[in-house]
């Protein structure tokens, strides 16, 4: 289901009555809300969220990783989670049936796991399926809906993070000839060329027309790319990467892999969120870096980090629009209308789609 159609189901709109509030009265109200619930409540916080939102966070981290917390934690009766839509999805699935995932805003979507709905996939797979018969396995970001893992789970797929994705495309090519990787071609295209892959024998499936873009004779494709992509990610570019190195020689340049497969050619290094993080933390005082990521996580690296010099790759870079949907004044609301045992925001993943989706998840976990 598309965030679109999440918000034409749902009539759960915040009162404007917590926009006229000071940061200082929603600050002290969060806090006595969680006080009052203590291990009832847990609230996880992905790196890209606000830092209003990320100081009431119990723990930080990835998508994945905050489920996964999210699943150990049999303690909570409410999971407020600080992330967008597809994030809570993968949380509701993992947890228990006793335990109530929210999202403080069901606006908080992803226009990249938006990219790829079941209907075009559905598609999709019946032609391509006409074209290469049964060569084909897919694999899926886990930044997807909880539809799209189900139907890779259902077709012998799994899913894959940023930090796993060469792990498992090296299993997939064990099982098929073949890989429909959905719905972000970038690391599809980055991860298959770190495996040998050349780009030729890489095409594009685009769900609008319908058809397979590729120059070269169909039977050469091995990895089928879905078009879409992350909006913040493919901002940072060549010429980013050309002005900066003009200006400042020595500084060192790190990316997502949802950047473009030039922009990560040209950079320095590229990795997950998390090492990004890691690197970062690991590098020598008086270092220079540019970042190609989000830009709260990118400031908050350079708060965390005043020994070293460290700027966004593109200077002009606003924070991803959807994963700042969660401020400070949807967090209370959403917290209130726990306390008032009245909560908005509930995610449910239907059984059947759960089932598919959690084989596709447990795919990937069985051989990472």
């Amino acid at each position: 289901m598309s965030i679109f159609d999440v918000m034409t189901k749902s009539n759960e709109f915040m009162p404007s009555r917590y926009k006229e509030m000071t940061a200082r009265e929603m600050e002290e109200r969060v806090a006595a809300i969680k006080q009052k619930f203590g291990k009832r409540l847990f609230i996880p916080g992905h790196h890209y969220q606000k830092d209003e939102v990320i100081q009431f966070a119990d723990t930080t981290g990835d998508s994945l990783q905050l489920a996964q917390v999210a699943e150990k934690n049999k303690e909570a009766e409410y999971i407020v989670f600080c992330g967008v839509h597809f994030m809570a999805e993968t949380a509701d699935m993992l947890t228990a049936d006793d335990q109530t995932v929210i999202l403080p805003d069901m606006r908080a979507g992803c226009s990249m796991a938006d990219m790829a709905d079941i209907q075009q996939t559905d598609k999709a797979w019946e032609e391509l399926q006409r074209m290469y018969g049964d060569t084909i396995i897919p694999l899926t970001y886990v930044n997807s809906t909880a539809e799209i893992k189900a139907f890779v789970g259902r077709h012998g797929g799994a899913t894959v993070t940023s930090s796993n994705a060469l792990k498992v495309l090296k299993w997939a090519f064990m099982q098929k000839k073949r890989i429909l990787f959905l719905p972000d071609q970038h690391l599809g295209r980055n991860t298959a060329y770190d495996l040998g892959i050349p780009l030729e024998d890489m095409a594009v499936w685009d769900p609008i027309q319908e058809q397979l873009l590729t120059e070269e004779h169909p039977e050469k494709i091995r990895v089928i790319l879905w078009k879409g992509h992350c909006s913040v990610h493919e901002k940072f570019t060549a010429e980013n990467i050309s002005h900066l190195r003009k200006r400042d020689p020595e500084i060192r340049i790190i990316v997502h892999p949802e950047c473009s497969r030039e922009t990560v050619s040209l950079s320095d290094d590229s990795g997950s969120t998390k090492y990004i993080i890691d690197t970062i933390e690991r590098a020598e005082p008086n270092s220079k870096w540019a970042i190609g990521t989000e830009m709260n996580l990118v400031q908050r690296l350079i708060q965390s980090h005043p020994d070293k010099q460290i700027e966004s790759l593109n200077p002009d870079m606003c924070p991803c629009l959807t994963m700042n949907r969660i401020d400070l004044p949807h967090l209370l609301w959403s917290l209130e209308q726990v306390k008032k045992g009245e909560p908005t925001g509930v995610i449910k993943v239907p059984k059947a789609v759960q089932t598919d989706a959690l084989q596709a998840l447990n795919r990937m976990l069985k051989h990472t």
